[in-house]
C-alpha cells in the first residue's frame, strides 16, 4: 500500500522507493536538490527531477535521446530490423562458438562480478581479516538463492534485557574476541589499509561514528509477516509469543532541522502543523517548549517494523565507551519503511538545546567531509572496494569495522552489497559505507545480515 501524495514529484518518488504503509513522507525532495545534495545526476534522473510535465516518461529503463533513434526499413510503419535468431552451420555443436564471438555484446573480462562464486558454498576456513583480502571471501551461501539474498538478521535479542548485554558480548560465537572492530575512541590513520590513510577518509568514519546510534526496541509488532516477502524464510520476531521483548540493532543520525514555532530555523523552508515540541517531556506538560530539534534515523525493517514498535524504540546516542554518559531519545515515529527492501526511516524529536545544536554541527560535518570523499574515490571504487561499518556490536559500545565489498547484485532496478567487513548480532541497521558510492538523499545501504559462509549483505538501496 503506498502513500498518497499531492505532488508529481512525490508521486515520483514513492513510486521508486515503494513504501510498504502510508507513509508522512514529506515534500522536501525538491528543497534537497536546490541545496545541492546532489553534485550531479545519473542520466535517467534528469526526468525524475522535473516537476513540470505529468506525463512526462517514469520507465526505470528510460533511454536517451540519443538512444532513443533508430533506423527503420519501414519508417511509416512497422519498426523492422534485423531478427535475433541464431544460426549455426554446425548446429548444436558450435553454438558456444557464437557466443564466445559475438559482436553485439561482447563479454569484457574487467566487467565480470564475483557472481559466479556468490551461490556457492563459502570456504570454513577461510581469513577473515579485514586487511587481508583474498577471493575466498568472495564465495558466499544464498538461504534465497532464487530470490532475495537473505542469510540471518543481526539484531542482538537479549531475555535478560540491558543488564545481560555484556554476557552476549563475552560470549559471542561469530567473533570470538571480536578483535577485528575497533572501539570508537582509539580509532586511527593506521587502522586504514595502506594507500587509504587519508585524513578525509578518517573524518569521515569519525563523524559517521558520531552520528551512529544504538536502536532498542521492547516490543514486537504484531503485523510482522510470517515471512520474508517472495520468500519462505521466517520474518524476524514474527513467532513471538509473548510480545514483549528485549534487541537492539544500530542506525545513523541525517537531516538534523530546527523549529520554532513550527517553522524551520535552519535556513531551510517549510513548517509543520504543529507548533510545540512533540518529545514525551513536552507531552505530558502544560508548557510544551515552542523550540525543537527533529531528526531522522535510517536503520533496518526489520529492526523497528512499525509505529507500535517506534512506540517502544529508545536511541542511545554517543555510546562510545563502556563508561560514556546515558544521552537517549525516546520519541521515535516511523516515517517510511520498505519491508522486501529492508529499510526505515524513523523520525525522532527532542528539545534539549546542548543535544539538537550538537547534532546539527556533526550532520552539517558529515555532509562536508562525505561530499569530499565520494569526489575523491568515485573512480577508484572499484579497485579498492574499501567498505567500513559503525554499529553496536551485541548492543554495547560502538566499534568500527574495515573490510571490502565483494558483490554488487542487482535488486529490481536497485542493488545491495555483499561484503567482509565485520559485523555481529546488534549490527543489524547500521549503515554501511562503500568508499566512492554516494547515497541517495532518501536511501542508505543498511547492514541486512550474515549468510552461513561469513560474508555479510546489506539491505537493498540506490546510489550513485
Amino acid at each position: 500500500m503506498s502513500c498518497k501524495r499531492k505532488t508529481p514529484f512525490d508521486r515520483k518518488v514513492c513510486k521508486i522507493f515503494k513504501p510498504d504503509k502510508n507513509c508522512t513522507f514529506i515534500s522536501f525532495a525538491k528543497e534537497l536538490i536546490d541545496q545541492t545534495v546532489f553534485p550531479y545526476y545519473p542520466p535517467d534522473l534528469a526526468d525524475f527531477i522535473s516537476l513540470g510535465d505529468e506525463n512526462q516518461d517514469t520507465d526505470s529503463h528510460h533511454f536517451t535521446s540519443d538512444q532513443s533513434k533508430v533506423q527503420s526499413d519501414d519508417v511509416e510503419g512497422l519498426l523492422i530490423d534485423d531478427h535475433e535468431t541464431q544460426e549455426s552451420e554446425g548446429e548444436k555443436a558450435d553454438l558456444h562458438k557464437y557466443l564466445v564471438g559475438c559482436e553485439k555484446n561482447p563479454v569484457c573480462p574487467k566487467d565480470k562480478t564475483d557472481l559466479a562464486d556468490l551461490y556457492s558454498y563459502g570456504d570454513e576456513n577461510q581469513d577473515t581479516d579485514p586487511h587481508h583480502f583474498t577471493s575466498d571471501q568472495s564465495k558466499v551461501h544464498s538461504d534465497e538463492v532464487k530470490g532475495q539474498l537473505i542469510g540471518d538478521h543481526e539484531t542482538q535479542e537479549s531475555e535478560g534485557g540491558e543488564a545481560d548485554l555484556h554476557k552476549y558480548l563475552v560470549g559471542c560465537k561469530k567473533n570470538p574476541g571480536h578483535s577485528q572492530f575497533i572501539p570508537v575512541d582509539t580509532f586511527t590513520l593506521k587502522h586504514l589499509p595502506k594507500g587509504l590513510q587519508v585524513k578525509d577518509l578518517y573524518e569521515h568514519i569519525k563523524v559517521t561514528a558520531d552520528l551512529t546510534v544504538r536502536v532498542s526496541v521492547t516490543m514486537s509488532s504484531p503485523d510482522r509477516p510470517k515471512f520474508w516477502p517472495k520468500t519462505t524464510r521466517p520474518y524476524p520476531f514474527s513467532n513471538m509469543s509473548e510480545r514483549r521483548n528485549f534487541w537492539t540493532g544500530s542506525g545513523r543520525v541525517r537531516y538534523v532541522n530546527k523549529f520554532q514555532d513550527g517553522v524551520r530555523q535552519d535556513g531551510g523552508f517549510g513548517r509543520t502543523d504543529y507548533t510545540k515540541c512533540w518529545c514525551r517531556k513536552c507531552e505530558g506538560s502544560n508548557s510544551p517548549s515552542n523550540v525543537w530539534w527533529e531528526f531522522q534515523v535510517y536503520t533496518a525493517t526489520h529492526v523497528v517494523f512499525d509505529d507500535i514498535e517506534a512506540n517502544h524504540t529508545t536511541l542511545r546516542l554517543f555510546y562510545d565507551r563502556d563508561n560514556s554518559p546515558m544521552v537517549s531519545v525516546n520519541k521515535v515515529s516511523v516515517t517510511c519503511v520498505n519491508i522486501e527492501d529492508d529499510w526505515c526511516w524513523l523520525n525522532c524529536v527532542t528539545c534539549d538545546e546542548t543535544l539538537g545544536n550538537k547534532l546539527m554541527g556533526m550532520w552539517k560535518h558529515y555532509e562536508n567531509v562525505r561530499g569530499k570523499v565520494w569526489n575523491k574515490y568515485l573512480a577508484s571504487r572499484s579497485s579498492h572496494k574499501l567498505t567500513f561499518i559503525v554499529s553496536h556490536p551485541h548492543g554495547c559500545s560502538k566499534q568500527v569495522s574495515v573490510g571490502q565489498w565483494k558483490d554488487r547484485p542487482e535488486v529490481g532496478g536497485s542493488s545491495k552489497f555483499t561484503y567482509t567487513t565485520c559485523t555481529c548480532p546488534g549490527s543489524s541497521g547500521a549503515q554501511v559505507h562503500c568508499l566512492g558510492y554516494k547515497d541517495w538523499a532518501w536511501s542508505d545501504h543498511v547492514h541486512g545480515g550474515s549468510f552461513k559462509s561469513g560474508l555479510n549483505y546489506c539491505a537493498v538501496a540506490y546510489f550513485l
